[in-house]
């Protein structure tokens, strides 16, 4: 009897044990997610206090507020000199500013009119291949925004995926595929810019499509519209790749501007995209070569001044 006594006391004390065991599991468990939330919501808050300390000091420099943000990619950048500055300001003039370190990317704001229009140029894109989170690619964008813009053009050099969409040609973006890539909406959602959950129906204005097709027409500048899809780069893409990216419904491929897009949408502001095709995909031509590509930028580069010229002096606001 004194054994099975003791069997059951053992037993009561491990099933007690365990139970407190249990219990204070339960309990650390709660405080490691409240700790993680709280640091989640510092992070934010942290975040969106580095934009509103970009805001100010870009405003120490210029009082100027934009209307719309032209953001010109690589080979494109020589279109701000048609820009009548108010005010100049390189991106590591900024504190807080992720710096531009992709060649042909000057990483400079400029701001001012054309057409009678009130810009933001940003000459150059930020890349998730540079190492930045999606947070830092988005931020100039959002800072502009904070400043007063809500329509952005976006323009970048791509490769053609569509056997009918050719070097020397351009395609103004109906829709795009990010799932390739982060979401620059990961995280807390920052109740000051946006909505949590976000429609992605209607990503880009039809009416900047349209204008810009009627453009082309009239300039006889081909201008297709297709669907754009985002890789993290910096590498090209493989034949196969490139394969399953077509089967996918993508007509073109590039490393920028479809996380810029939705956090743009985000924001509720007005989105254009223009892509400039510099290159056939990999599997698609013998070889994809820089020079090549480099060489088609500059072939493009009086027809793109056309298009976005037109663009700003037509678009209503």
């Amino acid at each position: 009897m004194k054994t099975v006594k003791q069997g059951g006391v053992k037993k009561i004390v491990i099933i007690l044990l365990s139970l407190i065991m249990i219990v204070c599991c339960s309990a650390c468990a709660v405080k490691t997610d409240n700790q993680s939330k709280e640091e989640n919501k510092s992070e934010t808050e942290t975040y969106y206090d580095k934009l509103l300390s970009c805001v100010d000091q870009i405003r120490k420099v210029t009082d100027f507020e934009p209307d719309i943000v032209l953001a010109l990619g690589r080979g494109m950048g020589a279109f701000a000199d048609n820009i009548e500055t108010v005010a100049e300001i390189a991106f590591e003039d900024i504190d807080g500013f992720p710096i531009a370190t992709s060649p042909e990317h000057e990483g400079k704001l400029i701001f001012g009119t054309f057409a009678d229009k009130k810009l933001a140029v940003m000459k150059g894109h930020l890349h998730y291949y540079e190492g930045y989170t999606m947070d830092e690619v988005v931020l100039p964008l959002r800072v502009l925004h904070l400043l007063g813009a809500d329509t952005v053009i976006f323009t970048n050099s791509v490769g053609s995926i569509n056997l009918d969409y050719k070097p020397g040609e351009f395609m103004a973006v109906s829709d795009h595929i990010s799932s390739f890539v982060p979401s620059p909406l990961v995280g807390e959602n920052i109740d000051e810019l946006g909505e949590r959950f976000v429609d992605q129906t209607n990503v880009y204005d039809k009416d900047l499509i349209k204008l810009l097709q009627d453009i082309g027409k009239e300039n006889k500048i081909v201008v297709h519209t297709g669907v754009y899809v985002q890789t993290p780069g910096p590498q090209y893409e493989t034949p196969a790749e490139v394969k399953m990216f077509r089967i996918c419904g993508a007509d073109t491929v590039g490393s920028s501007t479809a996380v810029e897009a939705i956090a743009a949408k985000h924001m509720g502001m007005r989105i254009c995209a223009l892509n400039s095709i510099t290159n056939f995909g990999a599997g698609m031509q013998s070889e994809i070569s820089q020079d090549g590509i480099e060489g088609t930028e500059k072939k493009l580069f009086d027809d793109f001044t056309v298009l976005i010229s037109e663009l700003l002096k037509r678009m209503q606001e």
